[in-house]
C-alpha cells in the first residue's frame, strides 16, 4: 500500500481512494490529514520567540548572537 508524506497508508487505485473519501466524508473513519490542534500550536509559535527574547538576559542575547554570526561565517561544514 503506498504511503503519503507523512507516513499515512493510502489506497493504491482509483476505486480504493473514492472509497476513503466517502469513509472521511461521512465520519466513518478520521481524515489524518486534519490536526485540529495544529491551529492552537502555530499561535503558540509565533509567540514563542518574542516571548524568550523577552526574557532572556542582554548578556545571553549577545552569547547567542556570536555564536550564530560565528556558524554564519565558518561556511559549509
Amino acid at each position: 500500500m503506498p504511503k503519503g508524506p507523512k507516513g499515512e497508508k493510502r489506497p493504491a487505485d482509483v476505486i480504493g481512494a473514492a472509497v476513503h473519501v466517502m469513509r472521511v466524508a461521512t465520519g466513518e473513519i478520521s481524515d489524518p490529514g486534519r490536526d485540529p490542534g495544529k491551529e492552537s500550536a502555530r499561535k503558540g509559535g509565533l509567540k514563542g520567540g518574542k516571548a524568550r527574547a523577552a526574557k532572556l538576559s542582554k548578556e545571553k542575547k549577545t552569547a547567542i548572537a556570536k555564536k550564530a554570526a560565528a556558524a554564519r561565517w565558518r561556511g559549509t561544514p
